[in-house]
């Protein structure tokens, strides 16, 4: 990743923020939602939210602009065991300007490396997620 052309960095206090969500200790389902600020060139906070569902957030996401999404879940496995992981994803509507599109994709792979996620969800995203990441497709 560290040869991979970053247009825009991520400003220092989404940063911070992105490392509280990281060790959150509550267990409800939470989101980040990220934008680019065009004029700063920075990844910046949009909002952020609590005890929001897959559904809820989706609703939150404009429908021709892309966003960057961190989501938190509670996750019961098979056996019984809960996890809370945390889930990357790139929303990027049909119909958006093709220079936001350049803008976002060009700043997805640092802003993953810098909120230290391995769950990403490439391509539109959240309209293929669901309660159990390791489960099925929306």
């Amino acid at each position: 990743m560290s040869d991979s052309l970053v247009v825009c960095e991520v400003d220092p206090e989404l940063r911070e923020r992105l490392r509280k969500f990281r060790f959150r200790k509550e267990t409800d389902n939470a989101a980040i939602i990220m934008k680019v600020d065009k004029d700063r060139q920075m990844v910046v906070l949009e909002e952020e939210f609590q005890n929001i569902s897959p559904d809820e957030l989706k609703m939150e996401l404009p429908e021709r602009q892309p966003r960057f999404v961190v989501y938190s879940y509670k996750y019961v496995h098979e056996d019984g065991r809960v996890s809370y992981p945390l889930c990357f994803i790139f929303s990027s509507p049909v119909g958006c300007k093709p220079e936001q599109q350049m803008m976002y994709a060009g700043s997805k792979n640092r802003l993953v490396q810098t909120a230290e996620l391995t769950k990403v969800q490439p391509g539109a995203g959240l309209h293929r997620v669901r309660e159990g990441w390791s489960g099925s497709w929306v």
